[in-house]
């Protein structure tokens, strides 16, 4: 089978590196992939919105299945265009189609799903520059600290928390009238703040059933003891203590089982992964937001779990027979740590070279902002690289990745040294 994975980061290094190891592989492209990518399969420099050029490119190499790993071109329809387009709807596509992608595009229609379908999530308003005063007004109705959403996609970094009032109102200006992250806080979500713990769950959705993935607990924060302002992710670990058996029932029952059923009720054929941001407060899942991919970095402690041929649990997603499929979970624990370029998630430097030792045994390195530049591996991104490692507990694993990050070598370097602190 050949195969077009797209997506740059360390989320599709660890998806190209699974689907390397496919006895259903025959070629694999990544598009545009990165430095690490290239041990993989062959990276094209594809753009990720020329849906007409991927097409093309699909066509002419025989593609007859493509991975959609970020979020964009899923919201902007690439699914979609497919189906549509008589020479390439033959190809199978995973990920949803533009409709099913709204649970991420957009924090509104999420919420309003949710709503509808009696799914377990904070209470909230939408607002827009037309009733720009309501919402300065429905603040002084909450308790700090005031949580604030861009509707649409802000690579992560859209979710606000504010301390203080005026310090949010503040915020409601700058989204909406400033237009702070451009054409996504056009809306903006205002919703209550809920005091717990977070995790990450996974599903895969063949638009009929599903299968749950590892669960996973990312890292979002720069600093030390989530200090800081918010990154793309500075690490993660799998599976997590707090989400026993009990909780992932709840999980299931009331999250995983309705968000599915609802797709199907909705008419919404859901072919790909529903991510599921969820925090537990006093023993009580609620979701904070829907992702319609998987998540980075927790793409890199989920996907070493999985033990079976990716490309045959793909097959099963796009022939809608997940149901025949059993999934098989590596019992042991991973935790990733994500080397960062300094002054991330602010101005960093690019193009800083790399000194990259072999990976010890029971870790990997998925890297994330890399790429060759005159025959050397140099930085291309704030999130760089992510040392990942297996381990009997979560501390062997944590132990194993940071050991193994003094096998890469770059003046920028900078990471954060207590990933899993909250889970003991």
């Amino acid at each position: 089978m050949n195969v077009l994975l797209l997506g740059s980061g360390g989320r599709e290094h660890a998806i190209a590196w699974k689907i390397a190891q496919s006895k259903k592989l025959s070629t694999l492209f990544i598009a545009p992939g990165n430095a690490g990518t290239l041990e993989c399969g062959q990276n094209i420099a594809l753009s990720l919105s020329d849906f007409p050029g991927i097409g093309a490119f699909a066509l002419s190499h025989a593609i007859e299945m493509i991975i959609v790993g970020p979020e964009a071109p899923l919201v902007d329809g690439i699914h979609d265009y497919f189906l549509s387009t008589p020479e390439l709807s033959h190809i199978k596509v995973i990920g949803p189609v533009r409709q099913g992608a709204l649970l991420e595009g957009s924090k509104d229609y999420a919420k309003a799903f949710m709503q509808r379908h009696a799914i377990p999530t904070a209470a909230y308003k939408t607002f827009y520059k037309g009733n720009f005063e309501e919402g300065i007004a429905f603040l002084q109705t909450l308790k700090a600290p005031y949580v604030l959403k861009a509707d649409g996609l802000a690579s992560g970094k859209g979710v606000v928390i504010c301390p203080d009032l005026q310090e949010a109102q503040q915020e409601l200006s700058d989204m909406i009238q400033n237009s702070k992250f451009g054409n996504a806080s056009a809306k903006v979500v205002i919703e209550e703040f809920l005091d717990g713990i977070e995790c990450s769950v996974f599903a895969l959705s063949d638009g009929k059933t599903y299968k749950l993935l590892p669960v996973a607990k990312d890292y979002k924060r720069i600093g030390e003891k989530d200090s800081g302002p918010n990154t793309g992710g500075m690490g993660s670990v799998s599976p997590v203590p707090f989400a026993d058996e009990i909780f992932m029932k709840k999980v299931e029952e009331r999250i995983v089982k309705p968000t599915v059923d609802g797709l199907i009720s909705e008419g919404i054929e859901y072919k790909g992964f529903i991510f599921f941001g969820l925090i537990k407060v006093d023993n009580e899942p609620f979701v904070i937001e829907y992702n319609v991919r998987m998540g980075d970095p927790e793409t890199e402690s989920v996907f070493p779990r999985i033990k079976n041929d990716i490309l045959d649990l793909f097959d099963a997603i796009a022939n809608q027979t997940l149901d025949q499929v059993e999934l098989e979970i590596d019992p042991r624990f991973v935790a990733s740590v994500m080397l960062v370029s300094k002054g991330y998630p602010d101005a960093y430097q690019k193009g800083i070279k790399m000194n990259i030792a072999d990976a010890p045994q029971d870790t990997l390195f998925f890297h994330a902002g890399t790429k060759i530049y005159n025959n050397a591996i140099v930085t291309d991104g704030g999130r760089v690289l992510s040392v990942t490692s297996f381990g009997d507990t979560m501390d062997e694993a944590l132990e194993k990745s940071y050991q193994a990050s003094k096998n890469i070598d770059y003046t920028t370097k900078h990471f954060r040294s207590d990933i899993g602190f909250d889970l003991h």
